[in-house]
């Protein structure tokens, strides 16, 4: 039996006040059908105007965490290249704590360079710039290096090619044991190798070709084969875009992504929000495919 898909909402940090990304979050954690609730990561914005206000996710998480009672949470996804990763770690632990175990944990390698308005972020805040193959190098050092500092018990050392830890140790853990689920978003052969050896949940955004999505999907369960991984303890997660004004666009995105077996339906809200977006959202687009 397919297993019943799960929603959530994301609401990009950028070009809206605070208070309205709160409204949104508390309206859902009182939705039973809303799961889920997801910022994402950038520094500056990568829609509308370049100079207008964007939040950071990793504090709003927080904030949010400790302003909801239900809904799990996360950040679809960090950029492996803002922060170091025993630092995200810390981060993330922190927030596991405030939410009461409530935090999905996602991270990528980082924004490509052909996207010029997340290329410029990096460089307006002194952060270094790795190219694709570093990037996903990294990336997989620090996925090594989170999950000690979640899960030892006393001091190690790391020496890598991209991270050099001395004495880390991570105290307190994270609420969720072993440790927080990892959600890891990206597309390439490289980063879905990751995804089969340490994921437990792999994102993609939709909104393109499903038969494409699809076959990446297909190259992950050959990865997990290749290891000896059962390739139903990773869920298929995918990042639909809503539209307000054509919900039936939206009904059918998420009826065809269901059916290529992606069962994590991540819904991005544009803004402004509508009043009432949380509850339109459930009874819109979750309950015709839960009925």
């Amino acid at each position: 039996m397919t297993p019943r898909p799960s929603f959530g909402i994301m609401t990009a940090p950028m070009q809206v006040d605070y208070r309205d990304i709160v409204e949104v979050w508390r309206e859902a954690d009182a939705i039973p059908e809303i799961e889920h609730a997801w910022l994402f990561d950038h520094l500056m914005p990568i829609g509308g105007d370049p100079a207008g206000p964007i939040l950071e996710g990793w504090t709003l998480l927080s904030a949010l965490a400790a302003q909801t009672e239900r809904l799990r949470l996360g950040v679809l996804v960090s950029s492996n290249r803002f922060r170091p990763p025993a630092m995200l770690a810390k981060i993330a632990t922190t927030v596991d704590i405030v939410s009461g175990g409530r935090l999905d944990v996602g991270i990528g390698a980082g924004s490509r360079p052909s996207h010029p308005l997340a290329r410029r972020e990096y460089d307006a805040h002194g952060l270094p710039y790795l190219d694709a193959d570093g990037a996903v190098d990294r990336l997989a050092e620090s996925l090594t290096v989170i999950r000690r500092l979640w899960t030892e018990s006393e001091p190690f050392d790391f020496h890598g090619r991209h991270i050099d830890l001395t004495g880390a140790f991570g105290n307190p853990k994270p609420v969720q044991r072993p440790h927080p689920p990892i959600m890891i978003g990206g597309r390439s052969s490289r980063v879905l190798r990751l995804v089969a050896e340490h994921a437990d949940l792999w994102n993609i955004p939709g909104g393109g070709d499903i038969a494409e999505l699809a076959e990446r999907s297909a190259l992950l369960d050959r990865y997990c084969a290749e290891i000896g991984r059962d390739r139903a303890t990773i869920t298929r997660s995918i990042h639909l875009q809503v539209s307000y004004d054509h919900p039936e666009t939206t009904r059918a995105a998420i009826a065809t992504a269901v059916g290529a077996g992606f069962g994590h339906i991540v819904l991005g809200l544009p803004d402004p929000y509508p009043a009432g977006v949380a509850r339109w959202v459930a009874d819109e687009l979750v309950a015709p495919e839960l009925s």
